[in-house]
């Protein structure tokens, strides 16, 4: 992952600034369309939004996702867990909004997703830490 597509700051509607136009489109242009799915599941765009999620980029992660899952088949079980990540991550950044509600909301949301990708063999790479993003907003959802 380049370091010249990390954030400067994590944006939080409502809270801090919001990036300017265009800030995450050299890693959402590496979504290419004639890319496999196994590609896609090692593209620059999908390994930054996991990298943003778990340093609390949230809003950075689903502005970097959205190409992955826009271009994988619809209905795929690749499609539903990208799908289930970007969820996770709006979770996330509704805890930060101080949006408890739509954050336990995402988590059934994403949890559902996940379970109908099922481990796609194409991002097991991947499986593990998503789960652990999971969990973390289960965590914090049954704080609140």
């Amino acid at each position: 992952m380049s370091t010249n597509n990390w954030p400067t700051h994590a944006y939080v509607p409502g809270k801090t600034m919001r990036h300017p136009e265009g800030a995450f489109d050299g890693v959402r242009d590496t979504v290419k369309p004639d890319l496999t799915i196994e590609q896609l599941a090692e593209c620059e765009a999908l390994l930054s939004g996991l990298n943003y999620i778990q340093s609390g980029f949230f809003w950075e992660a689903h502005e970097v996702l959205e190409p992955v899952w826009m271009i994988l088949p619809d209905p795929s079980r690749e499609r539903a867990f990208v799908q289930g990540v970007i969820q996770i991550a709006n979770g996330l950044l509704k805890l930060e909004m101080g949006r408890p509600k739509a954050a336990a909301r995402l988590l059934v949301i994403s949890t559902d997703l996940l379970a109908q990708a099922d481990h796609p063999p194409s991002f097991r790479n991947h499986t593990a830490q998503v789960v652990r993003f999971l969990e973390a907003l289960r965590a914090q959802v049954d704080v609140h």
